[in-house]
């Protein structure tokens, strides 16, 4: 079905017409039109197009209003000069009924999907391996789950990257350890054992850790054999690479387990590591090299930039190769955006990452174009995010002062959402496991909508009271919202959401009306821009709009005739859908009963 045009996208045509033919000699000419308080729109280029051909604004308004029709049965209702030549312009309610009726009719809600769609490959969600997930890793997770979906249902082609730490020193030590002791092996949560849960597979890896870590501090013997396995593992011994593997295997069993709980869908096939670029890294120092891109200093293989100098007002190279050999992360950064596109194809390349890493970013996309690999045609982004901040507004700790644990923190918000579900529980008939299902989904939820509804680059504090509420801009509001609607619907017996274009609508119907129409070009923005924001604000404001509609406008009364029901219970179906698609595209489930 092809994409029907919204209001306000039919509304700026018909205008930009109206400006063409009362000043032909400009040209195609923008009439800058955006919603406004006094009216449903206000058009303002009649003021910079007059001042461009030296005319009176106003009387070049006066123009356009003779090209625009309006009154009954047409797009306007009502236009006014106003100012210095803008428009304040009311649509007809037919209109805008008639407009959510097509949209209503498409199951993409009349959102289009990109013309000219590119291939987006999304590096996000990076945890390391023998390591336990923490609160920094869930913005990545979060914000790179939206957007993937984000843009998948823009009609983007979208590769996922998980990018997890899974090589490096460490690794000589634990398995040199493992070598040693091999039967401290939990060999079921290791060879991948369907029955070892993502808890048991962390216990063994942080036991093993903290026990080679231990021999690696006291045992000079030790530490020395645990830097000779780190070199076997970069040649490529095999039983060393047999016993790393199993380290990855068993992490990933983790990794799964959490995201499981994030509900989000993590495929292994999108899973490449650190590792995966070790056979790309001596030809991608070689070709910095020979370009001259990349010069040697003291012995290290650098990138120099004109404007990154230290606080001595040195320059700050980019270190591709150390001056032992070894690569640095830029190696493998510069490795991954050869093969992302030589081999994906790559259009655009998303990095969702900590703002803190902005600067190594920044010199890898540099490098990257000036060896070509990034140009006009290939472009990379970084999606930057702020720090996750306890109530004190300093970064989230626990207590004693560490990390906090992702899972923990998970669990703690089911287990708040869980107990908000409950109180409610009887009033709608819950069962005990719909109040368990149901609390998961708020939870998560909560947790996730706290993230996207703060722009990507602020630091926010995380506050599981706020969050839970089911008052203000949370997810629970949202949440509730549309198990409201769906009751309302069920309620409804025999009546039907039907649209009545001949129906005049109430101030409420209407607002409701136009922030719906607004949702293809909100998440065409969002996409755009990386902006879930934006989306989660455009869901905060539908409900808002709904709650008023609901209290300024009853549904199922018998004082009202059917045909009022019928299209009422029709912008109520609208809303719940377009909630429900939102929802869906920030990961978030919307539960039918709550």
């Amino acid at each position: 079905m092809a994409s029907v045009p919204s209001l306000a996208s039919t509304l700026h045509q018909r205008i930009a017409d109206a400006l063409s033919a009362a000043l032909p000699e400009a040209g195609a000419a923008d009439p800058l039109l955006r919603r406004s308080d006094r009216a449903d729109f206000q058009a303002n280029g009649m003021l910079a197009l007059a001042k461009r051909l030296k005319g009176n604004p106003r009387e070049l308004a006066a123009k356009v209003v003779e090209g625009l029709p309006s009154g009954e049965g047409q797009l306007v209702q009502e236009v006014e000069v106003s100012g210095p030549g803008f428009l304040n312009i009311t649509v007809s309610d037919r209109a805008i009924t008639e407009t959510l009726a097509a949209r209503a009719a498409d199951d993409r809600l009349g959102v289009p999907s990109a013309q000219e769609p590119g291939t987006t490959v999304i590096d996000w969600a990076q945890p390391n391996v023998a390591k336990e997930m923490h609160v920094g890793h869930l913005r990545s997770a979060v914000i790179g789950d939206a957007m993937v979906k984000i843009l998948e249902f823009t009609g983007e082609k979208v590769v996922s990257r998980h990018h997890i730490g899974d090589w490096g020193t460490q690794f000589g030590m634990l398995i040199q350890y493992l070598m040693e002791h091999p039967h401290e092996l939990d060999h079921k949560a290791a060879e991948g054992d369907s029955t070892a849960s993502g808890e048991e597979a962390m216990s063994n890896l942080n036991r093993l850790y903290k026990a080679a870590r231990a021999l690696f501090d006291a045992d000079a013997e030790f530490k020395e054999r645990a830097r000779r396995r780190v070199v076997d593992l970069q040649a490529g011994d095999e039983e060393t690479l047999a016993l790393w593997q199993r380290f990855v295997d068993e992490s990933k069993i983790y990794f799964y387990s959490v995201f499981g709980k994030l509900d989000m869908d993590i495929r292994d096939e999108d899973v490449v590591g650190e590792s995966g670029y070790n056979h790309m890294l001596h030809e991608t120092c070689r070709l910095l090299e020979e370009s001259g891109v990349a010069v040697r200093s003291e012995g290290a293989l650098c990138v120099f930039f004109d404007d990154v100098k230290g606080p001595d007002g040195k320059p700050v190279p980019l270190i591709v190769q150390k001056s032992d050999g070894g690569f640095g992360y830029a190696a493998t950064d510069l490795s991954a955006i050869r093969d992302r596109v030589e081999h994906l194809k790559a259009s655009t390349l998303l990095y969702v990452v900590d703002a803190r890493q902005s600067l190594h970013f920044k010199m890898v996309f540099e490098t990257a174009r000036r060896m070509g690999w990034l140009n006009d045609e290939v472009h990379a982004v970084q999606l930057a995010f702020g720090t996750v901040l306890g109530k004190d507004g300093k970064p989230f700790k626990t207590r004693e002062g560490e990390t906090v644990r992702l899972v923990d923190l998970l669990d703690e918000a089911i287990g708040r959402a869980t107990d908000v579900v409950g109180e409610k529980a009887g009033k709608v008939g819950l069962s005990e496991q719909e109040i368990a299902e149901n609390g998961r989904y708020v939870g998560i939820g909560a947790v996730k909508y706290a993230d996207l509804s703060t722009s990507a680059i602020r630091d926010y504090k995380f506050d599981l009271d706020q969050m839970v509420s089911l008052n203000g801009d949370t997810s629970v509001y949202l949440q509730y919202a549309y198990a409201r609607i769906r009751s309302i619907v069920r309620r409804a017996g025999d009546a039907k959401p039907v649209a009545h274009p001949e129906l005049a609508l109430a101030p409420a119907e209407r607002a409701l009306g136009l922030h719906l129409d607004q949702f293809g070009e909100t998440l065409a923005e969002v996409a755009a821009a990386y902006e879930p924001h934006k989306l989660a604000a455009y869901l905060y404001q539908l409900s808002s709009h709904f709650t008023t509609f609901y209290d300024q406008c009853q549904v199922l009364s018998e004082e009202n005739a059917p045909e009022v029901v019928e299209n009422r219970l029709f912008l109520c179906d609208l809303t719940a859908r377009t909630l429900h698609q939102g929802m869906a595209l920030l990961g978030i489930r919307t539960p039918e009963r709550l």
